[in-house]
Order: C-alpha cells, then sequence, then structure tokens
C-alpha cells in the first residue's frame, strides 16, 4: 500500500514560506526519497492528485518562488514516479457508480471540489487535507468507505 495523501488546494498554499513547523515537518516527509530504495517506493510518500487539481495547485501558486512551493514539490514527486494520479476516466466511473441522486442531494461541497471526492476514495489510505468545511463533511459521511481528513497536518497520522 502506498503512503499516500490528498492534499486540498486551500491547503497546498501554506507550502509556500513562511511555514509554521507543522507544514515543514510535512514538507519534509513529502520530499524525503531514497534513490538506492526505489523497489520500495511505496514506503515514501504519495500524493495522490487529478489533472484538474495539478491545474488548479499551478494556477494557485503561479508566482511562488520558494523552494517549498507545491509545484516543485510536485516536479520532484513525479520525477520519482510518487504521484498517485487518479485518471479521469476513473473519476468518472467512480461518480457513475457513487454518486447516486440520494448521494447527490446529500453532498454539501461545491461541484468542483465534487470531483475531488473520488481522488481521496479511490486512494490507497484515504488521507486528506482541507480547509473546507464542506467538502471534509462529504468526505467523512460518503457511505461505505472510511476516510481520515483533518485540516491541519499534525491532526493525521500521515507518516505512520
Amino acid at each position: 500500500m502506498k503512503k499516500d495523501i490528498f492534499i486540498d488546494n486551500n491547503i497546498a498554499s501554506k507550502f509556500s514560506n513562511p511555514q509554521d513547523k507543522e507544514y515543514i515537518k510535512l514538507t519534509q516527509w513529502l520530499l524525503y526519497f531514497d534513490e538506492t530504495d526505489i523497489e520500495n517506493k511505496d514506503n515514501y510518500a504519495h500524493l495522490v492528485v487529478s489533472k484538474k487539481l495539478l491545474g488548479e495547485y499551478n494556477r494557485s501558486a503561479m508566482n511562488a518562488i520558494s523552494d517549498t512551493s507545491i509545484p516543485l514539490i510536485i516536479n520532484k514527486l513525479l520525477s520519482q514516479g510518487r504521484l498517485n494520479i487518479i485518471s479521469n476516466q476513473d473519476i468518472k466511473n467512480f461518480q457513475a457508480s457513487h454518486f447516486t441522486n440520494v448521494v447527490k442531494r446529500r453532498l454539501r461541497s461545491n461541484n468542483e471540489d465534487r470531483e475531488h471526492i473520488p481522488l481521496v476514495l479511490l486512494s490507497d489510505r484515504k488521507y486528506a487535507l482541507t480547509r473546507d468545511d464542506n467538502f471534509k463533511y462529504d468526505l467523512d459521511n460518503f457511505r461505505g468507505f472510511s476516510v481520515r481528513v483533518e485540516k491541519k497536518p499534525e491532526n493525521l497520522p500521515y507518516d505512520e
């Protein structure tokens, strides 16, 4: 199982300087990778993304020059094969089978964030960081899945 995590765009902005100590710790965990241990790559951090989320990250951090900005982290993870990319087709398939009319009526998140729900639910560990209360509610209350969603990295056992 990959040690993966979904990081919402509203959290990604916290990766630029100055970072508080918990974001420094999360950033170090994301970036640490022993190149000589490539066969055990799943034991290192993976970021759960989609093409849409990558676009959101890039738009939000367009002028970021910090060496801890999310685009630089993504580039490093991509070069090391540590992005868990959920395809658009997998997202559509998930929505077709799980987003019944009843489920759609119960969702509180906006339409844009509803495309991110499958990213978390299709990930290995189903860990997410977000500051969006409605998105958090939808993930916490999505039937049939056990998800861990937190607003702060120190509340999520991402490094275990």
